[in-house]
C-alpha cells in the first residue's frame, strides 16, 4: 500500500500548502451552482486523489514493462553470447559429395540434454550421466535384452551398456564339457584351456579329474554328448564311431588303397603283407617282443613287426675218393635279408586315422624289404611321417568338394556310413595332418619337417636315394 500512503501525502500536501484560492475555486466551479466553498474543496480533493491513483498505476505498469524487456533482451544475448562461442570451437562438419552441402550444425543452450537413447531433449527431471552422455532412465537399456537398467552396477562392452548377468552370459566362456561358467583364477583372471586344433575350451580342472578324450580326435568328452566304450577301455566320440573301421577284413580295401598309392609313387612293395587290426594289449605285447621299431609314446597305434635273416655257407675241402680231407673252417658267407612279417593296427580308429597310420609302417616295411641300412630314428621315423603326410593329403585333395564321400569310400558299407557327416571326416583329416605338422618330438616332429623340406626341394626318389647312400636327409 505504499502507492496509496504517497497519493494521500501528497493530497495533503496540496491541501497544507494552499494551492488552491477562492478565485481559483471559482474557476473550477459554475456562478450558478450554488455550492458552498466547503463543498468545492471536497470535491478538488477528490479528483486529485483519482488522479495520483490513476498516475500511479500507470507508472507501476511501465516500470514492470520495461523490467520485462530488458530481462528478455538479457536472455537473447546471453544465447547469441553462447551460441557463438560454441561455433568458434565446432569443427568443419564433413562433406557428402557436393562440395557446398554441408551436414547442418545443431546449436543447443547451455544446459539442454540430449538422450543419447531417443535422441530427444530431457528436459528437466530425473536422468543418467553414463558414457559420456545423458540418457532418461528408461532409455539406458541392456544391449543384450533391452530392457532397462536400473542396477546400480553395470557392464560394457564398446560403447554398449549390458546387465551384469547379460554382459556374463554373452561374454564370459562357458566350459565345453561341464557348461558351467569358466571360473577364475585367484587373480581375479578367467583361466581356460583349449585344444589348439579343435578350439574346445574347458576348466583347468577337468584335465586331472579323469575326464575321458576320445582316442582319435583328443576332443574331451562332455556332459551333454557320452562317448562308446571301446572293448580295450578307450573311448571314442559320435563323429569318429562313424567312420571307424572295427576289424580286419573292413580294412582289407583301404589297404589294396595304399597299395595303389605306393605302386604310383614307384614304390611296389614285392611281398604281399599280412595286416591285423588288433586290441591295445595284443599290440603291446608285440611292442615289447619288437626291437626294430621306435615308438611315439603315450600311445602305439601301428607297428611294423620283421625279422633279420642271414643265410650262412661255407666250402669245405675234399680229398680223394670225395672223402673228407684237411677240415680246415673257411670264411662264412653271410646275406642278410629282411622278411616283414605283419602289420598291426589299433582297431577302432576312423579310416582316415587307420589309413595315415597303415600309409606310415608300410614306409617302414618298403625300407626294410628294399635293404636300406639301419637308420637313425629321426630318419626313418621322418621318412615314414612324410609318407603319411603325403596320403592324407592324396586323399583330401581328390575327395574335395561335393565329392568327397564317393571319392575317398573304400566299400559300399563305408560308403553309406561316410555319407552322415562327410563335412566332418574332412575336419577330421586336417586335423590327422595338422598332428603330423605339429608333431614336438625330436624323432617323428623334427624328423617329419626334415624330411618334408627334402622331399619338396629334390623329390621323393632322389631324396630316397641319398638316405640309402648316406643313411641322412639331403641339405
Amino acid at each position: 500500500m505504499g502507492w496509496l500512503s504517497r497519493i494521500f501525502k501528497g493530497s495533503e500536501q496540496k491541501i497544507s500548502e494552499g494551492h488552491y484560492s477562492k478565485e481559483d475555486a471559482g474557476y473550477y466551479l459554475p456562478s450558478t451552482s450554488g455550492v458552498t466553498t466547503n463543498d468545492v474543496w471536497n470535491q478538488n480533493e477528490n479528483e486529485d486523489i483519482d488522479r495520483a491513483i490513476a498516475l500511479s498505476l500507470a507508472e507501476e505498469s511501465e516500470k514492470t514493462n520495461i523490467a520485462n524487456d530488458n530481462r528478455s533482451q538479457l536472455e537473447e544475448d546471453e544465447q547469441l553470447a553462447r551460441a557463438l562461442e560454441e561455433s568458434l570451437n565446432v569443427e568443419s562438419p564433413p562433406r557428402y559429395g557436393n562440395e557446398n552441402a554441408y551436414q547442418p550444425i545443431q546449436y543447443f543452450p547451455m544446459g539442454s540434454r540430449i538422450c543419447a537413447g531417443c535422441y530427444i531433449e530431457i528436459g528437466y527431471g530425473r536422468y543418467l550421466n553414463c558414457l559420456n552422455a545423458f540418457w532418461h532412465p528408461e532409455c539406458f537399456r541392456c544391449r543384450a535384452c533391452n530392457l532397462p537398467i536400473s542396477d546400480y552396477e553395470f557392464s560394457t562392452s564398446g560403447n554398449y551398456p549390458y546387465h551384469k548377468s547379460c554382459y556374463k552370459e554373452s561374454y564370459h566362456p562357458k566350459c565345453d564339457v561341464c557348461k558351467h561358467f569358466i571360473p577364475t583364477n585367484p587373480a581375479g583372471l578367467i583361466e581356460y584351456r583349449a585344444h589348439p586344433f579343435w578350439v574346445q575350451k574347458y576348466c583347468p580342472s577337468h584335465e586331472h579329474d579323469c575326464t575321458p578324450r576320445c582316442c582319435s580326435c583328443e576332443r574331451m568328452e562332455s556332459q551333454e554328448a557320452g562317448y562308446i566304450p571301446l572293448k580295450d577301455g578307450r573311448k571314442l566320440c559320435l563323429e569318429c564311431l562313424d567312420s571307424a573301421i572295427m576289424d580286419t577284413n573292413e580294412c582289407q580295401p583301404l589297404h589294396a588303397d595304399i597299395q595303389r598309392f605306393y605302386e604310383s609313387l614307384n614304390m611296389k612293395l614285392d611281398q604281399q603283407i599280412p595286416l591285423l587290426l588288433v586290441e591295445r594289449q595284443a599290440l603291446n605285447e608285440a611292442r615289447e617282443g619288437d626291437k626294430n621299431g621306435h615308438y611315439h609314446m603315450p600311445e602305439t597305434r601301428g607297428l611294423c613287426l620283421s625279422e633279420e635273416l642271414s643265410t650262412f655257407s661255407r666250402r669245405p675241402r675234399f680229398g680223394t675218393g670225395n672223402g673228407a680231407m684237411d677240415m680246415r673252417a673257411q670264411p662264412y658267407r653271410m646275406t642278410p635279408h629282411c622278411d616283414v612279417t605283419a602289420i598291426l593296427i589299433l582297431y577302432g580308429l576312423p579310416r582316415l586315422l587307420t589309413g595315415s597310420i597303415l600309409a606310415h609302417e608300410m614306409m617302414h616295411a618298403w625300407l626294410r624289404l628294399k635293404g636300406y641300412r639301419t637308420l637313425s630314428q629321426d630318419v626313418e621315423e621322418g621318412i615314414c611321417q612324410v609318407l603319411a603326410h603325403m596320403w592324407l593329403e592324396s586323399e583330401l585333395t581328390s575327395a574335395s568338394g561335393s565329392n568327397f564321400v564317393s571319392a575317398s569310400s573304400s566299400s559300399a558299407s563305408h560308403s553309406s556310413k561316410k555319407g552322415k557327416r562327410p563335412q566332418f571326416e574332412r575336419k577330421l583329416g586336417e586335423f590327422f595332418k595338422h598332428q603330423i605338422e605339429s608333431d614336438i618330438s625330436p624323432v617323428y616332429g623334427d624328423g617329419f619337417r626334415a624330411g618334408q623340406k627334402a622331399v619338396r626341394k629334390y623329390g621323393l626318389q632322389k631324396t630316397l636315394h641319398h638316405i640309402r647312400m648316406t643313411g641322412t636327409f639331403p641339405f
